[in-house]
């Protein structure tokens, strides 16, 4: 019988190929094989990353999964950039709507302003905050 080996630091690597062979599943099962990452990065003079926007299309769904930016360059705008810079390429690639999650503790009231509505809230993740799911439909 395998071993399980639990790892509290993978390598990304390893973490690339089981999002690679749960994308080939995913693609095999349903047909639909455009997926396509969908990362919008800042970076200061220096060349480092202080804020940036990293999800996915596939089919006619965009899924963000991250958006972060630096502390000392929140409340700027950048984060409204980010993420209309991501809703319009989204559009181009012909997505109908953009997912993503969002603790309550992080910003789903900035979402809210964009136009995103909470789907469900999970609470108690993690205790005692939630995670809200959204969505924004994009319309033609």
């Amino acid at each position: 019988m395998e071993a399980l080996v639990v790892e509290t630091d993978p390598s990304p690597a390893d973490v690339q190929f089981l999002d690679d062979r749960l994308y080939e599943f995913n693609a095999e099962t349903t047909g639909i094989r455009d997926g396509t990452w969908l990362t919008i990065l800042v970076r200061d003079d220096g060349g480092s990353i202080v804020a940036g926007l990293h999800g996915s299309t596939w089919g006619d769904c965009c899924e963000i999964k991250l958006l972060w930016i630096h502390a000392a360059r929140r409340r700027r705008g950048l984060g409204s950039r980010l993420l209309a810079a991501a809703e319009a390429e989204a559009r181009r690639r012909g997505a109908r709507q953009i997912v993503l999650s969002s603790h309550t503790f992080q910003a789903p009231t900035f979402y809210h302003r964009h136009g995103f509505e909470t789907l469900f809230v999970l609470d108690g993740y993690p205790s005692p905050h939630g995670q809200h799911w959204l969505r924004k439909r994009l319309l033609p």
